[in-house]
């Protein structure tokens, strides 16, 4: 059995609408033993919004999103129903792997609008450290995903930007996988998931702009709800569809790569993959679309050169760490072409830095 290769549209139930945290307790319903994952922030966050006590036990993660901090989790929560995680990426993929160590329900209230973490069973796992380790991939995906647009309204901004720069990878990275595939070898679930990559990047550059101007102005619009079902739902449902051939290629691989440079640690998680989607359409040659995707990326604040990532040394020497394991075997940017090279990656860096 590989899970990888299976179809996994996304949570069993998906629940967005504005001021939809107010139903909260009838979710909960049914529900007896109940533990709260959150982080510091996000409980602050959720405590503001909501207003009400949740009378139940909780526990913070560590900030790492390490599989040794769930099994700590785990162990102090013991047997349990439910896990209910509050927060962004790294507190949600926590609680998955903790609710997996305790064969628990998930239910997850996403703090952000920032990726797919609340919608998917798949999880970037850690090291302690918090370079990056694997991606993982849970035997359930969450119970419920509650997405109240009236309180993610609170995103911080560049976080909102990170999660369009993270979605809108899911169009490059599947095309880069599937451009050379024999149109005969693409299943049912590959074209549909192909198909709802498409539909993501075309959503994105006519609605993301006027949806950081809601955001801005604390404001919910169409556009912002859309936006926002794009990032947390329809992202997930492109990988879901296609399993391995519509999830993580070379955008990604250039995100974990970038993480072994102390500087970027503070960069978020798509940021750094936006910037990985130009590296691969360097190295597919692709240059035309980077120039259509300029434009874009100004206006929403993405980056277009490693200095705005905080990497200010762009010498071979400097990246080794980057391009060796973003061209390593068991990375993603292979997806796009089996037999990558670090100085091909390096290459591609160099033609991104100097367009």
């Amino acid at each position: 059995m590989d899970i990888t290769t299976e179809v996994r549209p996304g949570a069993n139930r998906y629940a967005s609408g504005e001021n939809i945290l107010q139903n909260l307790p009838s979710y909960l319903a049914g529900f007896k033993k109940i533990a709260v994952i959150t982080g510091e922030k996000s409980s602050e966050a959720f405590k503001k919004y909501y207003r009400k006590e949740l009378h139940y036990p909780t526990y913070r993660y560590d900030g790492s999103s390490s599989h040794e901090n769930a099994v700590e989790l785990a162990k102090k929560i013991g047997q349990t129903e439910l896990i209910l995680a509050i927060g962004g990426g790294r507190v949600i993929d926590t609680a998955k792997m903790t609710a997996e160590e305790l064969n628990a329900e998930l239910m997850v209230i996403p703090t952000l609008i920032s990726n797919c973490a609340p919608f998917t069973p798949i999880v970037a796992v850690y090291h302690p450290n918090r370079t990056f380790k694997a991606m993982g991939f849970m035997k359930r995906a969450p119970f419920l995903t509650l997405v109240d647009s009236t309180f993610l309204l609170q995103t911080p901004r560049d976080y909102f930007v990170a999660g369009i720069g993270d979605t809108l990878a899911k169009w490059y990275e599947i095309e880069g996988i599937t451009r050379n595939l024999p149109e005969d070898e693409k299943s049912a679930y590959v074209r549909l998931g192909i198909a709802s990559a498409k539909a993501i990047q075309e959503l994105l550059l006519k609605d993301a702009i006027p949806a950081i101007e809601s955001l801005e102005k604390n404001k919910p619009t169409p556009a912002f709800n859309r936006v926002t079902d794009t990032i947390i739902g329809l992202a997930g449902e492109t990988g879901g569809f296609a399993a391995s051939y519509g999830r993580s290629a070379g955008a990604h691989a250039i995100h974990d790569g970038l993480s072994y440079l102390e500087d970027t640690h503070d960069q978020l998680h798509g940021m750094k993959v936006a910037y990985g989607i130009l590296v691969q359409l360097a190295y597919t040659k692709d240059l035309d679309e980077i120039e259509k995707l300029k434009g874009f990326y100004r206006s929403a604040g993405l980056p277009l050169k490693l200095k705005e990532l905080n990497v200010f040394d762009t010498s071979k020497e400097a990246l080794l760490p980057v391009i060796n394991h973003a061209a390593s075997a068991n990375e993603t940017f292979n997806m796009v072409d089996p037999n990558i090279t670090a100085d091909q990656i390096y290459r591609a860096i160099q033609t991104v830095e100097f367009s």
